[in-house]
């Protein structure tokens, strides 16, 4: 099996959506209640076009087949889809900020197969190419024991409070680099 990536383009969004709800719900059911998963997909999980517009969202493929998307960004936002953003995403430094690791979505059919740690790889390589030497993220529960294994450490626990009441558990994460 060898994966593979490319940047996503506007025209994979309806797919990229599609990949999120599918992952989201299949993926998530041991960690958040159908009412928190359902929630999410409304209020925070969805694509966010501005990575999109970066040329910093890749999707993976197998045999030519989408199996997952992830992203980096050189902005401020650390989760969310567009539905999650009302404001502009300032631009990050480098020098001083830490790449953000985004929006990583695996169909359940392809979970625990590598493509997780692939795409890591590759928005890694890619942040670094561009002067980051560190990165956070926001993780969902279950997406924390692959971060972890991925050089991760936990932060704070954030309840994110959703407009109709729900409440997603979120773990900042953060990784640097050894120079």
């Amino acid at each position: 099996m060898q994966i593979t990536t490319r940047l996503a383009k506007f025209e994979d969004i309806p797919w990229l959506n599609q990949l999120i709800a599918l992952s989201v719900r299949g993926l998530s059911k041991e960690c958040y209640t159908p009412a928190q998963i359902e929630s999410a997909l409304k209020y925070i999980f969805g694509v966010d076009t501005q990575l999109v517009i970066d040329c910093t969202y890749y999707i993976a493929e197998i045999d030519g087949i989408m199996v997952g998307c992830g992203g980096w960004s050189k902005r401020n936002t650390l989760y969310g889809g567009d539905q999650h953003k009302d404001i502009e995403d300032p631009l990050l430094d480098p020098a001083k900020d830490a790449a953000r690791i985004r929006a990583f979505f695996v169909h359940p059919d392809h979970a625990r197969k590598g493509i997780g740690k692939h795409i890591i790889n590759v928005c890694e390589a890619a942040a670094q190419a561009n002067g980051f030497t560190s990165f956070e993220l926001g993780a969902t529960l279950p997406g924390v024991p692959l971060y972890k294994a991925m050089g991760y450490l936990e932060g704070d626990r954030v309840d994110a409070l959703l407009p109709d009441g729900e409440v997603l558990g979120i773990v900042k994460m953060k990784k640097v680099l050894a120079l």
